[in-house]
């Protein structure tokens, strides 16, 4: 009779083939041995603002704690939107080094607690090089890390991007619009390849006509449109595919522009032409919050460089549903 796991483990442990986990060792490079990196920094107190083209006050925080070498740029985008707390509760942030050591010290007790350093000294080498590296500037870290690592009670969510999928059923297309808005909440963004979904050109089982993914994708759209990525003022960050054979890929690729037409019909109809205008011309048309991309094969390349038709094929059965010149494709 074989042996489980853990009779095997123990037997390679007595039989001294079992070689213990080794963490990580670090050393100094960026800071002297037993320097702490803030100390090698000048810092100095300035005020933080932003204003609008007309020069209206949008953010203002002074007194922010930052090293002399940092632009005026840095300092604005840094704490209007990653310090963490309501802006004049004493919970707000208000220096570089809360919100660096926020992320290093709760990076360094996950790496202790899963030992991944060799010893504590490792741990704390490796905690002032990174500090070294954040605070001159050498290196950041993704938004969602300066959103949500280290803050109570904010998911510890630091991956910038996710890959989601979606199934040809209403209960799959609704729950996609759940998983992206909790995604968009914490400063994330995502791609969805759609061509799963069946077009505007084929048949439902209870005898109607899909909607087809485009028209999903106004109501996807809208949501990312709506939430602010991170509680920020930052747009979700969000990525459509649609295969080159899917029967509403002319539609899909054709999407953006026509929309676009709509918009400088507004505009000319006196519409504010700024993109992040409540009430405006883009914020009152479709497909402003996504990048549209075509997934195409090496099959589809050779077709438009042969000058070939290309077959679009339904979803459900795979027959032909259209034919176009690959090239009249490529250059929509």
């Amino acid at each position: 009779m074989a042996k489980n796991v853990a009779e095997v483990a123990a037997g390679a442990r007595r039989n001294g083939n079992h070689k213990p986990k080794v963490g990580l060792k670090f050393e100094r490079y960026f800071t002297p041995p037993g320097a702490h990196a803030y100390d090698l920094i000048e810092w100095e107190r300035r005020t933080a603002a932003i204003t609008s083209e007309k020069g209206q006050i949008i953010f203002e925080q002074k007194d922010v704690e930052v090293p002399r070498s940092w632009s005026q740029l840095a300092i604005n985008v840094v704490a209007q939107k990653y310090f963490r707390g309501s802006p004049g509760s004493p919970e707000r942030e208000t220096s570089v080094r809360e919100i660096v050591d926020r992320v290093v010290e709760t990076l360094a007790a996950w790496g202790r607690e899963g030992n991944y350093f060799a010893t504590d000294e490792d741990a704390a080498n490796w905690a002032e090089e990174l500090r070294y590296l954040l605070v001159t500037q050498h290196a950041s870290f993704n938004s969602p890390v300066w959103f949500n690592i280290g803050v109570p009670g904010r998911a510890q969510q630091g991956s910038a991007c996710f890959i989601n999928s979606v199934q040809d059923s209403m209960e799959s297309i609704l729950e996609l619009v759940k998983t992206e808005g909790m995604l968009f909440k914490f400063g994330s963004g995502t791609g969805t390849n759609l061509s799963v979904l069946r077009s505007s050109k084929e048949q439902l089982s209870g005898g109607g006509t899909a909607s087809g993914p485009v028209s999903f994708m106004k109501g996807y759209d809208s949501f990312a449109g709506s939430i602010k990525s991170g509680g920020t003022t930052r747009r979700a960050a969000k990525m459509v595919i649609l295969n080159a054979d899917h029967p509403d890929v002319m539609d899909f690729v054709r999407s953006k522009a026509e929309e676009e037409k709509k918009a400088w019909a507004l505009i000319e109809a006196g519409y504010n032409v700024g993109f992040n205008v409540p009430g405006g011309a883009y914020d009152s048309v479709q497909f402003q919050n996504a990048n549209h991309s075509v997934r195409v094969t090496d099959d589809y390349m050779r077709a438009v460089i042969d000058d070939k038709d290309w077959k679009t094929r339904a979803v459900v059965d795979g027959r032909t549903v259209d034919t176009y010149k690959a090239r009249d494709l490529w250059r929509e």
